[in-house]
């Protein structure tokens, strides 16, 4: 196992982690009775699940205020559902380019919805030559009428520049708390080197305004050869951001082989891929971990061997007090979802509930009920509710 070396929580679990997004390896052998000295045990969950809805490869939800929710498919669909299940698809989607880790991404609520019934959907759409990049939309949701539709569907954002292959698109997006600002995370697309290439908008966080159009005082705006959308970079594959109580922004995000990442995402900060990590290389090919290179933001977490991160939420609910605050991590390989607690910028893992199933996101509904959605054919969207 590599030497973690770093003043931060590391949570360790030995789960297979051969049907991860990544592939990612074990990384080491250690004991369940070793793991469970630092978590608390997973067999006491308490809450209990209610299945909502089936699909086939979910990848983002979001709750409208009347408690619908909106559910897209990795293949190309996007479903309106309500609370007892019932799905209707909506119209009016993009075209998106389908495979490996690619094709329909995240879907998010505009701030003024009330008023503009906007969204903000993220996919995958082909370039030339077998390229391919994820892209950012807006659209009008049209919700009066038997059928559902996206209307007026525009771009306002593109991965620079389309690469080949199939992996690390990211496209997870999130508004700041004030609906002012749109942030995006964008994966290095298993480049490596585009991460820390501010000539790119790969392996970074950009932040934009909800037009699309780039604020004057974000970090780079001055820096020559440096893209003016850059708020943070040095990141892999990005698959949560959300924003916390206090109005700070965090994503979780894959490491290589082990070494999964939890961050505080700071204006302008370097995050150190591909020159450092908590994991290793899939050769076996050694990384430096961030403690060698101070210049870099180490995570607040990270996770050896990996959980294979999908999905973030901090909780504010009601119906289960004593996590307000905690954020919660859906995880793919380790199939299970993730309660990590805070005490100021610090953070580790407190709960870790195996749920028998890849989990590829979690949001928190208006109830105060978190919801997960289970990843691949069959998919099952479950809500959690505190046991009776």
């Amino acid at each position: 196992m590599k030497n973690i070396g770093l003043p931060i929580a590391v949570s360790i679990l030995a789960i297979s982690c051969s049907n991860g997004e990544n592939a990612q390896a074990n990384g080491g052998a250690t004991t369940e009775a070793q793991a469970l000295a630092d978590i608390s045990p997973v067999d006491r969950k308490p809450f209990e699940t209610t299945e909502i809805a089936s699909f086939d490869e979910p990848w983002a939800m979001t709750f409208l205020p009347d408690g619908r929710m909106i559910v897209s498919e990795k293949a190309g669909k996007l479903h309106l559902v309500d609370p007892k299940g019932q799905k209707t698809e909506i119209g009016g989607v993009p075209e998106v380019d389908y495979g490996g880790q690619g094709g329909f991404g995240d879907i998010v609520l505009a701030p003024d919805f009330a008023t503009s019934n906007m969204v903000y959907l993220s996919w995958v759409e082909a370039g030339e030559k077998d390229t391919r990049g994820a892209v950012v939309g807006r659209a009008r949701l049209e919700l009066k009428g038997q059928k559902p539709a996206l209307k007026n569907l525009e771009t306002i954002w593109t991965q620079d520049p389309k690469v080949t292959g199939k992996g690390h698109f990211s496209h997870r997006i999130v508004f700041s708390p004030d609906g002012e600002y749109l942030f995006i995370g964008s994966g290095e697309r298993q480049k490596f080197d585009p991460a820390q290439n501010m000539g790119m908008n790969l392996g970074k966080i950009v932040r934009l305004y909800p037009d699309g159009t780039v604020p004057k005082d974000n970090p780079f705006v001055d820096k020559e050869g440096a893209l003016p959308e850059i708020w943070s970079l040095g990141h892999r594959n990005i698959l949560g951001i959300a924003f916390d109580s206090k109005g700070r922004l965090w994503n979780q995000e894959m490491g290589p082989r082990d070494g999964d990442e939890l961050n505080l995402v700071q204006r302008g900060a370097n995050y150190g891929y591909p020159i450092v990590s908590e994991g290793n290389h899939y050769d076996g090919k050694n990384i430096p971990n961030h403690a060698t290179r101070p210049e870099f933001e180490a995570p607040k977490v990270a996770w050896v061997p990996t959980i294979a991160p999908s999905g973030l939420i901090f909780y504010s609910g009601d119906l289960f007090p004593a996590w307000k605050g905690s954020a919660f991590i859906g995880g793919l390989a380790s199939q299970a979802l993730i309660r990590v607690s805070f005490d100021g910028d610090s953070a580790k893992e407190a709960d870790r509930f195996l749920m028998g199933s890849r989990i590829r996101e979690v949001e928190q509904g208006p109830d105060g009920a978190i919801y997960v959605l289970e990843d691949g054919e069959g998919g099952r969207m479950l809500r959690l509710t505190p046991t009776r």
